[in-house]
């Protein structure tokens, strides 16, 4: 039974196999693993701890002098889609209808969904299609983590003020620290790296398995038709921007597009927000449940997308090009 080659043939098949095998147990059959005992640390609770893992790995084929390229390309991932997700809000807010809607989307949704991306979806590609330093980007992208960046673009409308501790530095470092980690490894001993980086690969179907778990499609038949659209607009403009944005610089188009999705944890923004503003309460619960069903939909359309991307780039060298070259 040739499951690796069946996998390697599916677009993003290491990745989206086994997330949507996960996903399908977790609506149909949620209480099958979770037993306790290794079966549930492994197949349920490990993502955090695996993705840490491959963090630190990450880290150790980073040299202090390519440390640079990391950073620039966490930065720019950042900001565009930080940008992009609260421009197309903008818009959405400019172009509401009296229910306060566009296109059956709440404004509010469009942000957080497009701004918050899914770092362990980030990963798991770009762990399969990029470098070391494209993978070491991802603790910057961390900051978009939770409802902060959406308040951010809400203040700058003049919709509402800031609210304190919605986002805490000690997050961010506490994302860092497993990357620096490595980083200190692999330059004390590039030996002990090249040893570590001989199974980061290996851990992509884990954690993506893992992140599955977490995922109920019954989301996408609660935010509907307009959740969904949501979900594909997410995937089209960040991810196919990011894609143009990346292959503009030079870098690896791929990773760009990577950044293409919606956070589990983007589901609890709206309420956040509403906690925050009390005027954004009515429109709360039709949010959450929209940037939810962009939460299913990001993660199965995001590696599919990404792989028919890849296929195109075949013609042009591959993505093998932008990963010889230097950063």
């Amino acid at each position: 039974m040739k499951i690796k080659r069946t996998l390697d043939r599916i677009p993003g098949g290491m990745m989206v196999v086994p997330l949507l095998l996960a996903a399908t147990i977790n609506t149909f059959f949620p209480n099958l693993l979770r037993i306790g005992g290794f079966t549930e640390a492994l197949f349920v609770n490990s993502s955090s701890a695996l993705i840490a893992l491959f963090l630190l790995i990450a880290g150790t084929q980073i040299t202090f002098k390519t440390a640079g390229a990391s950073v620039g390309k966490g930065v720019t991932l950042l900001v565009f889609k930080w940008v992009l997700g609260s421009m197309v809000g903008l818009l959405a807010f400019w172009l509401a209808d009296e229910n306060g809607l566009f296109l059956g989307l709440a404004p509010l949704a469009i942000i957080a969904a497009m701004t918050n991306s899914n770092g362990g979806l980030y990963i798991a590609l770009a762990g399969q299609y990029g470098k070391e330093d494209d993978k070491a980007a991802y603790p910057f992208l961390a900051l978009s983590d939770g409802p902060f960046l959406t308040m951010v673009a809400l203040a700058i409308f003049g919709t509402m003020g800031f609210a304190n501790g919605m986002f805490s530095p000690m997050s961010f470092v506490a994302v860092l620290l497993p990357l620096l980690i490595g980083i200190l490894i692999g330059n004390l001993d590039p030996e002990m790296g090249e040893f570590l980086n001989k199974g980061s690969d290996k851990l992509v179907p884990f954690f993506a398995f893992a992140l599955g778990m977490g995922i109920n499609f019954s989301s996408i038949i609660k935010g509907g038709l307009s959740g969904i659209l949501l979900g594909v607009l997410t995937v089209l403009l960040t991810g196919g921007i990011g894609y143009f944005i990346f292959k503009a610089i030079g870098w690896n188009p791929i990773v760009g597009t990577s950044e293409g999705s919606t956070a589990g944890n983007a589901v609890g923004t709206p309420a956040a927000i509403a906690a925050a503003n009390a005027s954004f309460a009515p429109i709360a619960e039709l949010a959450t449940v929209q940037v939810a069903a962009s939460v299913v939909t990001t993660a199965i359309l995001l590696p599919i997308f990404i792989g028919f991307l890849a296929k195109r780039l075949e013609k042009q060298g591959g993505v093998a090009k932008y990963n010889e070259r230097p950063s």
